[in-house]
């Protein structure tokens, strides 16, 4: 099959993370791009979705902080061995 030179700008950083990815996954940029071309040409537009990242609330955003502090310091947490057990400690509810 015939190919056509083409030319395309691309951040240099971007290009370098992309070309260390590919060199992973054994292909080059040219292979990378022919790859993506034809699987939008399959699915008749983008092969994913092309959205704004989650934006979370503030109280969600303090879970996430918390799950990571006490994945990172799992001694200093009380453990259950069942989720019953977690639900029926009254130690934290004090008293409710």
């Amino acid at each position: 099959m015939p190919t056509t030179p083409t030319k395309v700008r691309i951040d240099s950083d971007v290009k370098k993370q992309a070309t260390a990815l590919f060199a992973k996954l054994g292909l080059d940029m040219s292979s990378a791009v022919n790859l993506f071309l034809h699987q939008c040409i399959l699915r008749g537009g983008l092969p994913f979705a092309v959205e704004m990242p989650q934006q979370y609330n503030e109280e969600t955003i303090a879970a996430m902080n918390e799950f990571y502090a006490m994945k990172a310091h799992p001694e200093q947490h009380k453990r259950y061995s069942s989720f019953g057990d977690a639900v029926n400690d009254d130690s934290e509810n004090d008293g409710q």
